[in-house]
């Protein structure tokens, strides 16, 4: 069946997976997972084990596994982040799908979970295809517009080849980035987060790959959201306790 969205929102069940009381038993999920991540044991059998416990919809389980992982990896990320002022005068090595569709999410009013290691990421999950939808445009602006008040040097955009659309991205990308006189360069590879990691430069992604390989790595989409897009529906599942 062809897919035909024409947004990228919420499910019909968000509501009441993610609604307050939800949330709730939810962040005391995922410092149960992380505990469990801590002593090494395995995420699968970690994510049944805690999802079971607290009766978790796939969809909530589906946002625990995304928004948990062991201290040890969330000390080591949140350690090689820069912040906004980092980005001046650097090249700046952007996931581009991993990125958008955040964004996309966060425009179109679907859940968007601020994480333990300092991210944002969506649950709608891309399955290798993407379709541009209404908020597309909007999104790539708002990055645009964003990362051309930071004195960014360029910002090259690296999108998986093997995603159904990535041609049709690129060149809508490219199209805007002359429109706006942005510094832009778009790429397709066939392994984009091992082009992201072996680039050396300064990144922007969520991607748990990226960011572990990485010397630096900014969240990009997750300061965008935050600062541009006051709307958003953020679910805090960043349950990690903080350094002082």
């Amino acid at each position: 069946m062809p897919d035909t969205r024409r947004h990228r929102s919420a499910a019909p069940s968000d509501h009441e997976d993610f609604g307050t009381a939800a949330v709730e038993r939810l962040r005391e999920a995922a410092a149960d997972l992380m505990w469990l991540a801590a002593r090494g044991y395995p995420e699968t059998a970690s994510l049944a084990l805690v999802g079971n416990r607290y009766q978790a919809s796939a969809r909530q389980r589906h946002a625990l596994a995304r928004a948990a992982c062991a201290d040890a990896h969330v000390l080591a990320r949140r350690s090689r982040r820069v912040g906004l002022e980092a980005l001046a005068g650097e090249p700046l090595a952007i996931d581009g799908f991993n990125v958008l569709t955040t964004i996309e999410v966060a425009l179109g009013g679907g859940v968007v979970l601020l994480t333990c290691d300092g991210c944002v990421r969506d649950v709608a999950g891309m399955h290798g295809s993407w379709r541009k939808v209404e908020e597309s445009r909007a999104a790539i602006l708002h990055v645009g517009e964003y990362l051309a008040k930071t004195g960014l040097r360029s910002a090259e955009w690296i999108l998986d080849a093997p995603v159904s659309n990535s041609g049709r991205l690129k060149t809508l990308l490219l199209e805007m980035a002359a429109e706006h006189r942005w510094p832009f360069t778009v790429r397709t590879e066939r392994a984009a987060d091992r082009a992201l990691v072996e680039s050396g430069a300064l990144v922007a992604s969520s991607d748990r790959r990226v960011l572990d390989g990485s010397l630096r790595w900014f969240s990009l989409a997750r300061e965008l959201v935050i600062a541009r897009i006051p709307g958003a529906w953020i679910v805090d599942l960043d349950v990690a306790v903080k350094e002082g």
